[in-house]
């Protein structure tokens, strides 16, 4: 099973240790053994505190000092974490860490900011789990797109 129970991507970061099993030999298969370990999986899935992962991004700003408060406002704007600010010969760079979902449309915002003078670079940092409304929407929307979702029709 590789498929998640709560938007079906795939499971990280789980550990599993078969304690005690028997074998028959009528009843006893490769197969018997992989669909008891799914439903094993799930069962213990539906009863565990999953949550989603989300892509956390290393990103540098340089600008023109003029500029430092706009920019550190449209981090904080998109959820990011300031980690380090260096400055010299007018120009700032701005250390943070910021979830990838967030920096969409960032090169426009930061270009309008700065009047085109400011530059950024991002890598991939590390995951760590998205907050409570991003997951609530995730969930939502795949339920939504996969039929699991159930409507109430209102009469009149």
């Amino acid at each position: 099973m590789e498929n998640g129970i709560l938007i079906g991507q795939k499971i990280t970061g789980v550990r599993i240790r078969v304690i005690d099993g028997q074998h028959h030999i009528v009843d006893s298969s490769e197969l018997a053994f992989r669909l008891a370990a799914i439903g094993a999986l799930k069962q213990a899935m539906n009863k565990a505190q999953c949550h989603l992962l989300e892509p956390i991004m290393a990103v540098e700003v340089n600008a023109p000092d003029e500029f430092q408060g706009p920019v550190i406002a449209s981090i904080n704007k998109r959820q990011g974490v300031i980690t380090g600010t260096e400055g010299g010969e007018g120009y700032f760079t701005l250390e943070c860490n910021v979830p990838l979902n967030d920096m969409f449309g960032y090169a426009s915002e930061l270009r309008s900011l700065t009047q085109g003078k400011g530059e950024y670079s991002m890598e991939y940092l590390l995951y760590q789990p998205c907050r409570p409304a991003v997951q609530a929407e995730l969930i939502q929307q795949y339920q939504e797109d996969n039929g699991l979702l159930k409507t109430v029709k209102r009469q009149r």
